[in-house]
Parts: structure tokens; C-alpha cells; sequence
């Protein structure tokens, strides 16, 4: 039967919608409970919505009964510091599952493309009910800083390199893209991300918000990204290399995060 998805996405993996215009208070983000929770990079998160409506962020098919990313359950005490960005996870009408501000500290080009991940978005999704993607708000101004999607891991052939100002917005099929942040700053970037499942709500929310399957991307020197492609290389050699000395073989696993 297959999933629902949108068909805004399929180009690509991804859209940019227009840029949210309006000032949050930063204590919205600054305020609310964090827990240690990594992702790519020095990470912690703090959840507006979980499996059970607890302080956690753990894949909701990691609790009794395991379940789908679907059906988030809001925590009030973090909904009460975080109100505007309560109303913006909700804003498409389309069912929330996880749903939580990441805290990422500064790291390199070369580091984002050794973190690039896919996440296990879908897992225990029954065939014929939306796809799960997530849109990702930008919450802090973060001029130097850009999202790297892939397709292919350690192709650099085709690497999309989103700008990450205050208000930048996407929606990211991170099942699909390989992906990162490259945050080059001296303070934590601050970032919502919400786990929608795909439909008609999902559908007209990117309609109304003018997403685009593509954008004007942040140009890097070639030095750079030739720095770069090097140094995942030579620690994914490093990594294959420490498991093979212990008589395994490497997996690469989606990400839970």
C-alpha cells in the first residue's frame, strides 16, 4: 500500500518555507528543562512533547506498549515556559509526535559531515498512515551556521547547505536525508524540532508558509569542503578500524535521537 507523503518533498527531501518574522522571548528556550540527550554533536534536548508526557526524549517505541513516532503527549510544565513555540508545533493541525527544543554547541564543517545521520522516523509506522518527517525552527541567529543534507553520506556530488538565521524554517524527510548542522558561532544555537506526520494538514501548512523544494545555498570555499570530505573519511577509516581490531563489523544505525 505504501505511506502518505508529500508530495512537496519528494523532489528533494526537503523544503524551505518562508521565514517566521515574528520576536520569542529567549527564556522560551533558555528556561525550560533540559535532559542530556545526544544527537550529532554536543547536544542536549528539551522536550515539549514525549511518549508519556514526561521529561525525556527517548523513540516512543522504546516504552510499554512500543508505538510509532505519533501521538505526542504535551508536557505542561514546559508548555507553560514555552508558549509560542507550543502554538508553532501545533499551527499545522497535523499530529505531533516528539516534539523538543535541541541545544547544539559550535562545532566544525568537518564534524557536521562525520555526524551525518539519518533518523528512525518511521519505525513500527503501519503501512498506509502518514509518513513522520520533522520540521526544524530556527530559534537563535545563527548567520554562520548552515544544515548539510545528503543523500549519500560520503558523496559530496549532491550537498544541500541551508542558511540558519533567527526564524529560518524546513521541513526534512531526516529518514531519507542524511543530515547535520554545521554551527560555526561562539554560543549554543538554539532549534525546535517537531515530528509531523504527513497529510492533508502537513500539505496545506506548506502551501500557506510558501515551501520550496530548494533555495539559495550557502556557499563554501572549496578548500573547505575538500577539508572536510578528508577528515570524515579519515575518522569513518579510524572508526572501521577500532571495530575491526575487536572482530566486528561496523553498522550504521539511524539515529533515536
Amino acid at each position: 500500500m505504501g505511506y502518505i507523503k508529500s508530495a512537496a518533498l519528494e523532489e528533494t527531501g526537503f523544503v524551505v518555507l518562508d521565514s517566521y518574522d515574528r520576536e520569542i522571548d529567549p527564556k522560551e528556550w533558555l528556561e525550560v528543562e533540559y535532559v542530556d540527550w545526544k544527537s550529532s554533536g554536543d547536544t542536549r534536548f528539551a522536550p515539549i512533547a514525549s511518549a508519556k508526557g514526561e521529561i525525556e526524549c527517548n523513540g516512543f517505541w522504546n516504552h510499554t506498549p512500543p508505538r510509532t513516532d505519533k501521538d505526542g503527549v504535551w508536557i505542561p510544565s514546559q508548555m507553560e515556559k514555552a508558549p509560542t513555540l507550543t502554538e508553532r508545533a501545533q499551527e499545522p493541525g497535523a499530529n505531533v509526535g516528539r516534539c523538543r527544543i535541541i541545544e547544539l554547541q559550535p562545532n566544525s564543517y568537518a564534524d557536521a559531515l562525520y555526524n551525518l545521520h539519518q533518523d528512525d522516523n518511521n519505525r513500527l509506522n503501519p503501512d498506509g498512515t502518514g509518513w513522520v518527517v520533522r520540521g526544524f525552527f530556527n530559534l537563535t541567529d545563527d548567520k554562520n551556521s548552515y544544515f548539510v543534507l545528503r543523500e549519500n553520506r560520503t558523496d559530496p556530488s549532491i550537498e544541500y547547505r541551508v542558511a540558519l538565521p533567527a526564524g529560518a524554517q524546513l521541513i526534512v524527510d531526516t529518514q531519507r536525508l542524511w543530515h547535520a548542522v554545521h554551527h560555526d558561532g561562539d554560543e549554543p544555537r538554539y532549534c525546535l524540532i517537531t515530528s509531523w506526520t504527513s497529510g492533508p494538514e502537513l500539505d496545506a501548512f506548506i502551501e500557506k508558509y510558501h515551501g520550496r523544494p530548494t533555495t539559495e545555498y550557502v556557499d563554501v570555499p572549496q578548500d573547505v569542503l575538500d577539508a572536510g570530505q578528508a577528515e570524515q573519511a579519515r575518522r569513518d577509516a579510524a572508526r572501521a578500524a577500532y571495530y575491526a581490531a575487536k572482530g566486528k563489523a561496523e553498522v550504521q544505525a539511524m539515529s533515536e535521537a
